[in-house]
C-alpha cells in the first residue's frame, strides 16, 4: 500500500533550510528563514516570555486537557490584542490552534463545510501555503492583484478592480500587517475602500494576522481589521503568535469568526471546536498561556511591549540601511522601496537566476522569488549583501 504514496516536492523554504545547513561555508547569510533576528544573529527568547513560563512553572497545577476549542481565557486576551479593549465577545467564535498555519487550515476548513464551492482570493503575490493549503482543501482559487513590481509598492488601482469582482459569499484573503512577501501594506485610506467594496458585494474578509506589531505597531497594524470588524457582519481571523511573541515551537495561533447573530455565533464555535476534535483533537496550551499570562499582566505586557518595539525598530532601521547600501551599490534607486515596507519580508525583484548566483558565488540565502528576511540583516551583513546583489542585479 505505502509504494503506491505519491511523492511530494519538498517545501522551498524547508530545503533552503536544509541547504544552508549543509553549506560548509563560514561566512554564509541567511535570508530565507522567517524568524526575528538580533544584530548578532539569534533568536533569544523575549523576557516576558521567560518570566511568564517561570511564574507558570511555579503556579500551574495541572497539565491536563484544555478544552477542544483550547482556553477561553487565551480566546479574550487575543481578541483584545487584536481587537482592541472593549471588544464584545459575544460575537466572535474561536478555536485555539497549532500556531497561525493552523489558524489558516481550520478557517479554510470552515469555508470549506460552509460552501464547498467557494472561491477564495488571495493575493498576488502571497505566503506559498496559502495557495497550498486551498489546492489541499479543493477549494476554488482567485488572485487580486496585490504588488506593483514598478514601484515596489501596492497596485492600488489593480487591487480594487480585482476585489469588485468578488461575489456574495466568497472569501477574500488579506494579510492584516506586514504582508509576505512583499512587505507592502495598505494604508487606511485603501483598508477603507476595501471595506467598501466587500460591503457592496458581500464578500467576506479573512484576515491572516501572522505579524501584528511587527509593522507600525500593535494598534496601528490592527486598524485595517478592526475597521473590517466595524463594517461588516462577518469577518474571518486566523492569528499568530509565533512571530510577536517570539514562540515559533510553541505553535500558539486562534482561529476567529465574527458572526451576525447569536444562533451562527453558537453554530460557528460548535464547528471550529469540532473541527479541532478531527484534526488534532485538544490544542496545545503551554505558548497560548504563555500569551495570556503576559496580555494579562501590565507589568510583564509593558515588558513585552518595549522588546517588541525595539525589535520593529531594529527591523525599520535594516531595511533603511539596506535601501541606502544598495542604493550606494548600484548607483540607482532600484531598490528604494525596500525603505517603505513594514514587517519582516521583502522582494527584491531578482530573477531565479540572480537568487542562485547570490547562493553559489556568495553564500547569501533567500527564497528563489528574491523574498528577504530583513531582520536577518546585521550592520556587518548589510554591505556585504549589497554588493553581491549589485554584482548579480547588474551582470544579470
Amino acid at each position: 500500500m505505502l509504494s503506491s504514496v505519491p511523492a511530494r516536492e519538498a517545501d522551498a523554504i524547508i530545503r533552503l533550510m536544509q541547504v544552508f545547513r549543509d553549506d560548509p561555508r563560514p561566512g554564509k547569510i541567511d535570508l530565507g528563514v522567517g524568524v526575528w533576528r538580533d544584530a548578532a544573529g539569534r533568536t533569544p527568547v523575549m523576557r516576558a516570555v521567560k518570566a511568564a513560563e517561570r511564574r507558570l512553572v511555579e503556579t500551574q497545577e495541572t497539565k491536563t486537557y484544555t478544552a477542544l476549542a483550547g482556553d477561553p481565557a487565551f480566546h479574550a486576551a487575543l481578541a483584545g490584542l487584536l481587537f482592541g479593549p472593549g471588544f464584545d465577545l459575544a460575537t466572535m467564535a474561536a478555536a485555539a490552534t497549532p500556531g497561525g498555519t493552523g489558524a489558516v487550515r481550520q478557517i479554510l476548513e470552515l469555508v470549506r463545510l460552509a460552501d464547498p464551492a467557494t472561491t477564495v482570493w488571495i493575493s498576488e503575490p502571497t505566503w506559498p501555503n496559502h495557495p497550498a493549503i486551498i489546492a489541499t482543501l479543493g477549494l476554488p482559487v482567485r488572485r487580486y492583484r496585490h504588488l506593483d513590481p514598478a514601484t515596489g509598492g501596492i497596485d492600488r488601482a489593480g487591487m480594487l478592480a480585482d476585489l469588485a469582482r468578488a461575489r456574495r459569499g466568497e472569501v477574500v484573503l488579506l494579510h492584516g500587517a506586514c504582508h509576505n512577501p512583499t512587505g507592502a501594506d495598505p494604508d487606511i485610506a485603501l483598508w477603507e475602500e476595501i471595506a467598501a467594496l466587500l460591503s457592496s458585494s458581500g464578500a467576506v474578509p479573512f484576515v491572516d494576522m501572522a505579524y501584528q506589531g511587527f509593522g507600525a505597531g500593535l494598534a496601528a497594524d490592527a486598524a485595517g481589521l478592526r475597521l473590517l470588524a466595524a463594517r461588516l457582519p462577518e469577518v474571518l481571523v486566523a492569528a499568530s503568535c509565533s512571530k510577536n511573541f517570539g514562540i515559533y515551537r510553541e505553535r500558539a495561533g486562534l482561529a476567529l469568526a465574527l458572526s451576525p447573530d447569536a444562533g451562527t455565533r453558537a453554530r460557528v464555535a460548535g464547528t471550529l471546536a469540532w473541527l479541532n476534535r478531527q484534526n488534532f483533537a485538544f490544542p496545545p496550551d503551554h505558548g497560548a498561556r504563555v500569551v495570556t499570562e503576559i496580555l494579562g499582566d501590565p507589568g510583564l505586557r509593558a515588558d513585552w511591549e518595549a522588546e517588541l518595539t525595539a525589535m520593529r525598530e531594529g527591523m525599520s532601521t535594516n531595511r533603511r540601511a539596506f535601501a541606502d547600501a544598495l542604493r550606494a551599490a548600484t548607483r540607482s534607486d532600484r531598490f528604494g522601496f525596500l525603505a517603505a515596507g513594514r514587517g519582516m519580508f521583502a522582494l527584491l525583484g531578482l530573477g531565479p537566476a540572480e537568487v542562485e548566483r547570490l547562493r553559489v558565488g556568495y553564500g547569501i540565502y533567500m527564497v528563489g522569488d528574491s523574498r528577504v528576511n530583513v531582520a536577518g540583516l546585521t550592520p556587518d551583513t548589510i554591505p556585504v549583501v549589497a554588493a553581491a546583489v549589485a554584482r548579480v542585479a547588474t551582470a544579470g
